[in-house]
């Protein structure tokens, strides 16, 4: 039951990358190198046989954990896709009306905008999931946004019956995410048994691990003894904790996520 379930996310997923694929050119995708956007990768690849037909883009503020770089360069150099990390720009160029968590993170927004204007980027694929952030799950699929990313969350296009609306006017991009219809414990489960590669912060080290991985500056580890996918799995089948609850940003004021993701973040 379980293998059918997890085949019927995959193969709506597959769909969503090659209608995007087949429509709207230039593609590019944001890889935050985290659990979903990796398993994102992931089908990619097995959409397209075993090829990624468009660039890996990094929203880089020079604060990702060690690790995670590791784990990216290692990435990079096995599977053979072409990446880019954009440089997002210094923390006091952003807005100070913001509280500081959310200010910190407001650099990839900026830095999205930087990369959209040099390169004029019609589609952007995003790993982002409904169930992550009450704001995400207001998320189309395929969802509009002016050029310089910012989202009318009341006036989007209806969805039915995996019908998408992939025709914009000038001066749109559209926010593409395959995996909007997945949950936590799904990518878990797919990762297992796909025996997808991650960074190894997931898992327990002396009693904490990092649920969601974010820039070093404002992410914490969660209390936790799951040192591997199995225990990941059993814990999330019963904890009652956000999976963002090691993201200082979500912490801030109570508007703040909303403001930054109608000014474009991801």
């Amino acid at each position: 039951m379980q293998q059918d379930y997890l085949d019927d996310l995959e193969s709506k997923t597959i769909y969503i990358l090659r209608e995007a694929y087949n429509r709207i050119k230039p593609l590019g995708m944001l890889w935050s190198i985290g659990k979903d956007s990796t398993a994102l990768l992931w089908m990619i690849r097995k959409a397209f046989f075993g090829k990624i037909p468009f660039p890996m883009i990094q929203l880089d503020t020079n604060m990702e954990l060690q690790e995670v770089y590791d784990f990216r360069d290692m990435l990079i150099k096995e599977w053979g896709f072409e990446f880019h990390a954009e440089m997002c720009p210094p923390e006091e160029d952003m807005d100070q009306t913001l509280p500081p968590a959310t200010r910190a993170a407001s650099r990839k927004t900026e830095g999205l905008k930087n990369l959209m204007t040099r390169d004029k980027y019609k589609g952007i694929i995003v790993g982002i999931r409904r169930d992550e952030q009450s704001m995400r799950a207001k998320e189309r699929v395929f969802s509009p946004r002016s050029f310089d990313g910012v989202w009318d969350y009341k006036d989007q296009p209806a969805e039915f019956w995996d019908q998408y609306k992939t025709e914009f006017p000038e001066g749109t991009h559209v926010r593409i995410h395959p995996i909007l219809h997945w949950r936590e414990i799904d990518i878990w489960r797919y990762t297992l048994r796909e025996n997808i590669p991650y960074v190894p912060l997931y898992l327990s080290q002396n009693g904490m691990r990092y649920r969601s991985l974010g820039e070093k500056n404002i992410t914490t580890p969660i209390q936790s003894n799951a040192s591997s996918l199995e225990e990941i799995i059993a814990e999330l089948e019963t904890t009652k904790s956000s999976e963002r609850a090691g993201r200082t940003m979500d912490h801030d004021s109570e508007d703040s996520f909303e403001r930054l993701r109608r000014s474009g973040y991801m």
